[in-house]
């Protein structure tokens, strides 16, 4: 199935990627009708994940936004009968609008997306996922690149971008989460 998967010339939707036989630890996403194989993280993007996740909770607790983490899958351009053809699992989604959050996933374009990169995904987030996040409406951004120790915070506001890089020993902050910050010693302590 996954070969197919890769190989199929006719774009796929949601609806299909509902219907696939996946083998326990496969996974993919959908972006404009194209599927991709993801790779399985590593330790290292898991304790970074676990540290973001953590940060991210604990400043969200008793607030109306929340955080969720891979795998789950985020519909950017929902569509109510299942035609859409993107379907993304970045490693942290934090959605402020509640109707947005559904059984399956998210319907919509989250307000912060944070992806660690990864030596099989650094061109995927980078290029392809920069332009689709912005395009569907993504207001933050966040690349975290464990080698560099740093995160790239890309913010889109009216079809503008503007992005700031926080080094080794600053913490991230957030526009539109304000009073957030990410200490990155902490978040690449492992």
């Amino acid at each position: 199935m996954p070969d197919a998967l890769l190989k199929k010339e006719t774009r796929w939707t949601y609806r299909d990627y509902r219907e696939w036989d996946l083998k326990e630890g496969e996974r993919y996403e959908i972006i404009y009708g194209v599927a991709y194989a993801m790779s399985v993280p590593n330790d290292s993007h898991q304790a970074i994940s676990i540290a973001l996740v953590a940060k991210f909770y604990t400043f969200l607790e008793g607030k109306p936004c929340k955080v969720r983490a891979a795998p789950y899958d985020v519909r950017l351009f929902y569509e109510e009968d299942e035609s859409d053809d993107t379907v993304v699992q970045p490693d942290l989604t934090v959605i402020c609008d509640e109707k947005k959050r559904g059984y399956e996933g998210c319907r919509g374009a989250p307000d912060l997306i944070v992806e660690i990169l990864s030596p099989s995904n650094t061109v995927i987030e980078m290029d392809r996922k920069f332009d689709l996040y912005l395009t569907a409406g993504v207001r933050e951004y966040w690349v975290a690149a464990p080698e560099e120790k740093v995160i790239h915070v890309h913010r889109f506001q009216d079809g503008k971008m503007s992005t700031r890089i926080y080094g080794p020993d600053e913490a991230a902050a957030s526009d539109i989460l304000p009073g957030l910050e990410v200490s990155l010693k902490q978040v690449f302590a492992e």
